[in-house]
């Protein structure tokens, strides 16, 4: 049975934010995942990648390994029963559909926000962490650079990636809108991740706000603040600087509320508090829900009001699907022929099996002059004799009969029978 390259995704288009988080994998736990699938299941060709609204598994094999991948994920989380949670993945179970979900997923276009430009580092890490842990084969090797150079082709071809439309601006335009009627709205940052440090960078364009960021390592917050103009707060000041801050974004990897109902409570709000949850797992108790002058919205409740930039983003979708449509054509093209080079290799073995042995047969007694005009006149005959083979073969990969072609030339060379004869 041949292997096929397969796709399990949980994603924000099935999955709300309290399923999404359970299963998030931070970088440790996706190197151990992977460790795991090499282990239990010998998977190369392998990618996981997780952000904040989607995990997803891409790996080669003869069967469909679903259920027991997701076995796996809620051992590497601690979860139980989770294959309750098979009903919030989508499973892409053939080379087409998988590659096809991983190029739109690469390129922006299954983003929450469209066009989303951290999700190309994001694929990048993870086909990192896959080359690091040895589970990337020519296959994953060729499709993912095929996926970068499709990227490259998007950004300079189209419209798709210009302006800033991420879902840390879609926060930013979020609380630009709500506190539209504030004068100098006070804003805090707390944490400076990837995304936390994306937020920081698009906050310079929120009018008359007065900005402090925090994080755990202070020497970022002072380096980032001293950038862009804002304050800087060591991270045990936080609790304190909420009191006063109209926004509070919390950027902060826990695995459980870092800012609880219990804290906020003790707040006196005068008008209104503005919290955004950008974590994944949620940093922001839901509970603070309740508390009167409170609005908290997380990853899920954010919608992009760059309206402009999104227009121009979704006007260009039918250029970027052609472009990964050409993309995964070469790629298939590809895939194609590197189905065909073992048969090409076992012919050329054997054609130079055959010319050796009747060399030494009939060339005992040859002078070294002569042996080498021979060797060099039967190297020729031999490569013209393979190109024949191997051009019908390359142009049955075009036309889809190249299995058809394989057992001819097989049947033909007798190539099964010669390369047992090698191996005894």
């Amino acid at each position: 049975m041949q292997s096929t390259f397969k796709a399990l995704s949980l994603s924000y288009k099935n999955a709300p934010v309290e399923i999404r988080e359970l299963v998030s994998l931070d970088e440790p736990a996706v190197r151990s995942l992977l460790g795991k699938l090499k282990d239990f299941f010998s998977l190369t060709d392998t990618l996981i990648l997780s952000t904040c609204n989607r995990t997803e598994i891409y790996y080669s094999h003869e069967l469909d390994l679903s259920t027991e991948i997701i076995k796996l994920v809620g051992l590497e989380k601690g979860l139980l029963d989770t294959i309750s949670y098979l009903e919030y993945f989508d499973l892409f179970p053939n080379d087409k559909d998988a590659i096809e979900h991983l190029f739109r997923v690469a390129m922006g276009l299954e983003a929450q926000v469209i066009g989303d430009m951290q999700i190309s580092n994001q694929v990048k890490r993870a086909y990192q962490a896959s080359a690091d842990m040895e589970m990337a084969g020519p296959f994953l090797h060729r499709l993912m650079h095929t996926i970068f150079f499709t990227n490259k082709r998007v950004v300079q071809e189209t419209a798709f990636r210009d302006g800033a439309a991420s879902v840390s601006y879609a926060a930013v335009e979020l609380i630009e809108e709500l506190t539209s009627n504030t004068h100098q709205p006070r804003v805090l940052l707390i944490g400076l991740g990837e995304i936390g440090e994306d937020v920081a960078k698009n906050l310079v364009y929120l009018k008359d706000a007065q900005v402090t960021i925090s994080n755990r390592t202070f020497a970022k917050a002072e380096a980032l603040a001293g950038e862009y103009g804002f304050d800087a707060l060591p991270f045990e000041g936080c609790f304190e600087a909420m009191k006063d801050a109209d926004v509070i974004i919390s950027s902060v990897m826990k695995s459980e509320p870092f800012i609880t109902k219990g804290l906020v409570s003790n707040f006196e709000i005068k008008s209104y508090k503005l919290f955004v949850d950008l974590s994944v797992p949620r940093s922001i108790d839901t509970a603070l829900e309740d508390i009167p002058g409170v609005l908290l919205y997380n990853v899920d409740n954010i919608r992009s009001k760059a309206s402009e930039t999104l227009s121009k983003r979704t006007a260009a979708i039918p250029l970027v699907e052609g472009i990964i449509e050409e993309s995964i054509r070469e790629f298939y093209d590809w895939k194609k022929e590197m189905m065909v080079s073992p048969t090409i290799n076992k012919l050329k073995n054997t054609l130079e099996q055959i010319r050796k042995e009747e060399l030494e047969r009939y060339l005992k007694n040859t002078s070294d002059t002569q042996f080498e005009i021979i060797d060099k006149i039967t190297r020729s005959m031999m490569q013209k004799i393979l190109k024949v083979p191997v051009v019908q073969l390359k142009a049955a990969c075009k036309r889809d009969q190249a299995e058809e072609m394989i057992g001819i030339i097989n049947d033909l060379f007798d190539l099964e029978k010669q390369e047992e004869k090698k191996q005894e």
